[in-house]
């Protein structure tokens, strides 16, 4: 099987940035696509950014030129850089990868102060 782990979350003011890594291990054949979602409290989980394993990327409306995702095809890892966090941006994230299935890590807590 597959198991991802996340981590890098944290406390950070508005304005901060974090990057949060994912690393995935055990029986990868390919990472098709690598994924960032996130769940504030009370809301459904949302879809953060993609990469696949060309490094196209795609990215929610509300991250657009703050968030970046990448990956490291080599380290079986993938990425994610923010920057200018806003409070909204609080919630857990969590690692995504399609290879012949679909895994999710744990989480990583974000917490962005106002």
């Amino acid at each position: 099987q597959v198991q991802l782990v996340e981590s890098g979350g944290g406390l950070v003011q508005a304005g901060g940035s974090l990057r949060l890594s994912c690393t995935a291990s055990g029986n990868i054949f390919s990472m098709l696509v690598m994924a960032w979602y996130r769940r504030a409290p009370g809301k459904q989980r949302e879809l953060v950014a993609t990469i696949r394993r060309d490094s196209n990327t795609d990215y929610a409306d509300s991250v657009k030129g703050r968030f970046t995702i990448s990956r490291d095809n080599a380290k079986n890892a993938v990425y994610l850089q923010m920057n200018s966090l806003k409070p909204e941006d609080t919630g857990v994230y969590y690692c995504y990868a399609k290879i012949l299935d679909n895994y999710w890590g744990q989480g990583t807590q974000v917490t962005v102060s106002s």
